[in-house]
């Protein structure tokens, strides 16, 4: 399985991008990062620079059909740049057009508000963005880790760094099961 990580040129939390990378990686798959400008990423610890990464597709320029899943890492500066940049917003949508699975923890369902693909799903996320979620018409909870197979994909999504472990093995699961 090829899966996408998308992430703005700046403000991905390091250990949401890292741990789910890691653990496609260790499953077998191939782990693609995708973002709005070639070159590389700066990511974060908090409001602290962390690593870069190298850029391997630029949104835009590769077709979602190449991936079998998406992972939206968060971060407060990541999911803002995104949503603000028509290409990333139009790369989610395409994912939910096409039925494609999406994982999305912490910040990063405000690229999902954005998406206009958060109506009618159930979903979790960093507690402040529990308003935005609802107002976008979904329904916002507070758990560790929510699946919802409301419409043509599955959306999983987690709320925080401390739930990596559970978000990467639900997502893996989900993204393995639709690949089949």
């Amino acid at each position: 399985m090829r899966i996408a990580f998308l992430t703005a040129p700046q403000g991905v939390e390091q250990i949401e991008l890292t741990d789910p990378w890691q653990a496609v990686t260790d499953a077998g798959h191939e782990p693609v990062l995708v973002s709005t400008r070639p070159g590389h990423i700066q990511a974060f610890h908090h409001l602290d620079k962390a690593d870069t990464f190298p850029v391997d597709d630029v949104v835009g320029e590769v077709p979602v059909e190449s991936f079998d899943g998406l992972v939206l890492p968060g971060g407060v500066a990541n999911p803002d740049f995104l949503r603000m940049e028509d290409k990333a917003v139009a790369f989610v949508q395409d994912f939910f057009e096409q039925g494609r699975p999406v994982a999305a923890i912490c910040h990063a369902p405000w690229t999902l508000v954005e998406a206009d693909v958060v109506r009618g799903r159930v979903l979790t996320s960093w507690p402040s963005l529990r308003k935005d979620i609802q107002n976008a018409g979904g329904t916002w909870i507070d758990e560790q880790v929510k699946v919802c197979d409301h419409g043509p994909n599955k959306l999983i999504t987690s709320r925080r760094p401390d739930d990596l472990k559970a978000f990467c093995e639900a997502f893996l699961d989900v993204f393995t099961e639709e690949a089949a």
